[in-house]
């Protein structure tokens, strides 16, 4: 059994068993690839993956199981090499961040500036999906950090690290009825059609919350995954739209009218997820802090080693997080 084998499995089966697209992927031969499988197959007695002809059509229950260890072989390997790279350079090598299009595109970027100046030879990737999404390639190794708002708590592997609280606020066109109230309420948004987040992302479970506990139910006629396309049907009359605080460009918005709607929901709290047993390199503790400052490299060392959710929990109890 060789380590290529199990890298080729598992990559194989991250690339919905397209043995062409994954030998593109690895730089190697398709031909290769498949005769490295049946090789681990016949030493194995059973096999991995099952055919229909040349192709790969699913992975049989045994694969399940190997492709899973083989996963986390793959990972352990990747954390000696971390090791020894962060005593031979400790100012080189990879970060690799999955995140949702808000994080991306209105907290990160001045995180993301100033890491690029300090570790110039740090590569730093970004994936963006849906909160469920970001969790799983964290979990499988694709990420280091899950930085989201929604959905963490749902991935056990996961240990999660809470950075900043953010809240909501209603954007309307000028002239908007609701710009001429005394005060916004809950009632009022709920006679209007709404425009806002897909449920599951940025923080819209607080939002169907409040509306729930006041016996409402709201008129949401139009989602998205990203405030700006929100705000672009905002401005279309779509409806009234509800975003993220932060979401808001006061350069680029000042044709919307902004109220404050802090009063109405619940504040989020944003996150960052790791992988328990992840090795963190230096640079990726000076990453984290640089993004949520009171995460030190003693609190991410202590909660990294707590064993119940419980202890987590008491960790950051007493820290007042930021408000965004």
């Amino acid at each position: 059994m060789k380590l290529q084998q199990l890298r080729y499995i598992w990559e194989v089966a991250h690339h919905d068993l397209n043995v062409s697209a994954t030998a593109q992927s690895l730089f190697t031969s398709q031909p290769g690839i498949s005769k490295q499988i049946r090789l681990l197959e016949d030493e194995l007695g059973v096999e991995v993956f099952s055919r229909s002809g040349k192709h790969l059509t699913r992975i049989t229950p045994a694969g399940e199981r190997i492709i899973a260890t083989a996963g986390e072989i793959l990972r352990k390997v990747e954390s000696i090499k971390q090791i020894s790279q962060e005593f031979s350079n400790e100012r080189k090598g990879t970060l690799t961040l999955a995140t949702t299009h808000t994080q991306a595109r209105y907290a990160l970027p001045p995180v993301i500036s100033g890491f690029i100046e300090r570790y110039p030879d740090v590569s730093l990737h970004m994936h963006q999906g849906t909160p469920v999404q970001i969790c799983e390639m964290t979990v499988d190794g694709t990420a280091d950090f899950a930085i989201a708002t929604e959905a963490l708590e749902l991935f056990t592997d996961l240990v999660m690290m809470p950075c900043y609280r953010w809240n909501r606020c209603v954007i309307v066109p000028r002239g908007h009825p609701l710009t001429e109230l005394p005060e916004l309420t809950l009632d009022a948004l709920a006679d209007h059609p709404l425009v806002t987040y897909v449920f599951g992302f940025t923080g819209r479970s607080k939002l169907d919350e409040a509306f729930s506990h006041r016996g409402l139910a709201p008129k949401v006629v139009f989602t998205a995954a990203d405030a700006d396309v929100i705000k672009t049907y905002v401005r279309l009359g779509l409806g009234v739209g509800i975003v993220a605080h932060m979401a808001l460009d006061p350069k680029t918005d000042q044709d919307l009218v902004t109220i404050d709607a802090s009063k109405l929901f619940e504040p989020s709290i944003t996150k960052i997820g790791i992988r328990k047993g992840t090795f963190l390199r230096g640079f990726m503790y000076d990453f984290i802090q640089a993004f949520a400052p009171h995460l030190t490299r003693e609190i991410v060392d202590q909660a990294l080693a707590a064993h119940t959710r419980q202890e987590l929990e008491a960790l950051f109890a007493g820290i007042e997080l930021p408000l965004l």
